[in-house]
């Protein structure tokens, strides 16, 4: 959990590195927010069955925006990429899966254009 509040700390800051394990639990983070939202929406009757998506969910989508954009881009930088590379998400099927495999490599080990790399300065595996 405190990867998920340490990208909402870094609300909207674009420069710096991410490390894989900070994308991706705050994906996981994410996914479990959703799945209880949409659950509350159901629940309480908000939920759209025509878009799928309800008050509470729509709110917390439209909150957590700027904070995933700026961590993907942050992830992208850990591997020696420039933010910009988010965009190729818009081609359809291939560039989503282009994204994951540069979502999914390893760090860059030396430091690069966008700073030291995470792994060397933290204690916790």
């Amino acid at each position: 959990m405190n990867w998920y509040f340490e990208v909402l700390n870094k609300y909207a800051v674009f420069n710096g590195r991410a490390r894989r394990k900070e994308y991706w639990f705050f994906v996981l983070f994410n996914v479990l927010i959703s799945l209880l939202l949409s659950i509350a929406d159901g629940l309480t009757g908000t939920l759209n069955p025509l878009t799928g998506v309800g008050v509470l969910g729509g709110v917390y989508m439209i909150a957590i925006m700027i904070p995933s954009i700026a961590v993907a881009v942050r992830r992208l930088h850990d591997t020696g990429r420039s933010g910009w590379w988010l965009l190729i998400s818009l081609i359809p099927i291939v560039g989503g899966l282009v994204l994951l495999y540069f979502l999914v490599l390893d760090s860059d080990p030396e430091s690069n254009e966008y700073g030291e790399c995470p792994k060397n300065n933290e204690y916790s595996a």
